[in-house]
């Protein structure tokens, strides 16, 4: 059995891992904003889906391991802003196709790479039993602490300050 001390030394570990990443990610949001005056989370999603032009919501949500209704509120400010364009596919009319607009390119052609990048690589390539442990105890911790309720947002889904959610 862990003493108390221990026990408290790895709980200490745990906090300032996450402390490291909600920062690293923050730190990296708020330098996107100030360069390109887009959230972090929206040259996530612009960066996806140069990797995949042409997909839907559903897939860029399969491809940036979010709720698609959190990736349809982002994608929605960058169809706006005129960096994403949405039209009908050709073969079905149910589904609707997303891609970069000459304007996203342009910005996203600026941009270094998005945090969350480097964070899904790094997940997916923890080996299988890590990972699914890794995300059984947080879940565990996400539960215990009352923060389950709700979709999970992406990171720092904000609009960059200045802007109203009008995009004006």
């Amino acid at each position: 059995m862990q003493s108390g001390a221990g026990r408290d030394d790895d709980a200490a570990r745990v906090l300032d891992s996450l402390r490291r990443l909600v920062r690293a990610i923050r730190v990296s949001a708020h330098s996107v904003e100030h360069e390109l005056q887009i959230g972090g989370a929206q040259l996530f999603v612009l960066r996806e889906l140069a990797a995949e032009p042409g997909c839907s919501i559903r897939r860029l949500s399969a491809r940036t391991l979010t709720d698609p209704s959190s990736v349809s509120v982002v994608v929605a400010r960058l169809v706006r802003r005129g960096l994403i364009s949405r039209r009908q596919a050709s073969t079905d009319a149910r589904r609707t196709e997303l891609s970069l607009t000459a304007r996203g390119e342009r910005l996203l052609a600026r941009a270094g790479e998005p945090f969350q990048v480097q964070l899904v690589r790094t997940l997916r390539a923890l080996p299988r039993a890590r990972l699914r442990r890794l995300a059984a105890d947080l879940a565990t911790v996400v539960r215990e602490v009352g923060a389950h309720e709700g979709a999970a947002l992406m990171f720092f889904d904000d609009e960059p300050k200045g802007r109203n959610r009008h995009g004006r």
